[in-house]
């Protein structure tokens, strides 16, 4: 089958490699008809990961079984269904508690597994023709039949349900007022959960004006970040006491408020500044142990100088860690059958997989209104 397949930092190619196999009872094959580019993606293509040449990417997947194992009972050749990028086997303790990202079983002496990432297991990525899912009838979300709402389920895999759970880690309630920082995919994911969730009035931090205008649209307020400290733009439209909660949707590639240069610690302090007293802090963004090109010895090793003393000083709390897909996507499936939600708004291109090298350097210059990518295998729902 044809992949799209990390070479070096910076590059990757469509390669043929070998189809997957049917290697255990609760196994299915899909036929992958949709597949989205994420930033974490952009992690391993610049280097800024572990990542060794020869993965195959691609953790936001969507298609038709092809196959199934003698063992899946829940699950027919033909179902369209949508597979969370977390891989999970549904039975050990975490995944009994619904903290599936952190699924002891499916990736031994790690907690947690995806498709096509670095250090998440052996889970091929699904930026291809085929994919196993292991654990299938616990993994695999049946969505209707036909191509309706394609571009809306995708983003079930990751960013819907991710920005979502920005929102839940700190606990966002009706009329309360949120700050998101950073718009893009996740971001503007969080920032219209919030907008779901009930809140009254929700910030959107960033510094590129396609992204700004996105947010805008969907009836955020836009705060870039490069006209001024945000944390003080912000006070000055909340009475001066800053948002009830704040959600972190940069993770450790924080650009300093002038953009000169990257500053990981930088949204965790500012959102400290910018929640008030007693607020608290979601933080679906990505934050790793190990960083090959952070601007210091400690950012290299995952260690960043946070405020916890001002953060402490003001009663605030903290909820982090990745999306446990699971606990979300079947209700935010709904959401979407009902008209109430429409995530594919933050969808800007729509490539067959042979265009996925230059997607992948066009979106990660942010140039071109690249924003979102969904890449169709076999050019089935190619726009």
């Amino acid at each position: 089958m044809k992949a799209v397949v990390y070479e070096k930092p910076f590059s990757v190619t469509i390669r043929d490699v070998d189809d997957p196999r049917i290697q255990h009872p609760n196994d299915v094959l899909v036929r992958v008809t949709s597949s989205a580019i994420c930033g974490s993606d952009l992690h391993m293509y610049e280097g800024r990961t572990a990542a060794e040449s020869g993965i195959v990417f691609g953790h936001e997947n969507l298609g038709i079984v092809q196959e199934i194992g003698s063992g899946v009972t829940s699950l027919s050749e033909g179902d369209r269904v949508v597979m969370p990028f977390n891989v999970a086997c549904g039975f050990c303790k975490n995944c009994l508690a619904g903290k599936t990202g952190f699924c002891l079983t499916v990736n031994p002496g790690f907690a947690g597994g995806a498709y096509g990432y670095v250090a998440m297991g052996p889970y091929k990525g699904g930026q291809a023709e085929l994919l196993r899912v292991p654990f299938a009838d616990f993994n695999c979300l049946k969505l209707p039949p036909g191509n309706e709402f394609e571009t809306d389920f995708v983003l079930l895999a990751d960013i819907f349900p991710t920005g979502y759970h920005g929102c839940e880690l700190a606990q966002v309630i009706p009329g309360e007022s949120v700050a998101v920082f950073g718009a893009g995919p996740v971001g503007l994911m969080a920032a219209y959960s919030a907008l779901l969730r009930g809140a009254a009035k929700v910030f959107s931090v960033d510094r590129v004006p396609e992204r700004l205008a996105k947010a805008e649209q969907i009836g955020a307020i836009p705060i870039d970040f490069t006209q001024g400290d945000p944390a003080e733009q912000i006070k000055a439209q909340t009475r001066g006491e800053g948002t009830d909660k704040g959600v972190d949707a940069v993770g450790y590639q924080a650009q300093a408020h002038d953009a000169s240069h990257e500053e990981p610690a930088v949204v965790l302090n500012t959102l400290v500044e910018t929640v008030r007293p007693t607020g608290m802090l979601g933080v679906p963004g990505l934050y790793v142990p190990s960083d090959p090109g952070g601007p210091d010895e400690y950012a290299k090793h995952g260690q960043l100088l946070v405020s916890i003393g001002r953060m402490f000083e003001k009663g605030q709390r903290m909820g982090t860690g990745q999306c446990n897909v699971k606990q979300y996507n079947r209700q935010l499936r709904d959401l979407i059958i009902a008209g109430r939600a429409k995530p594919s708004f933050v969808v800007s291109h729509e490539l067959p997989l042979e265009e996925a090298p230059r997607a992948y350097e066009k979106f990660d210059q942010r140039i071109e209104g690249y924003t979102k990518v969904v890449l169709h295998p076999g050019h089935a729902l190619a726009a």
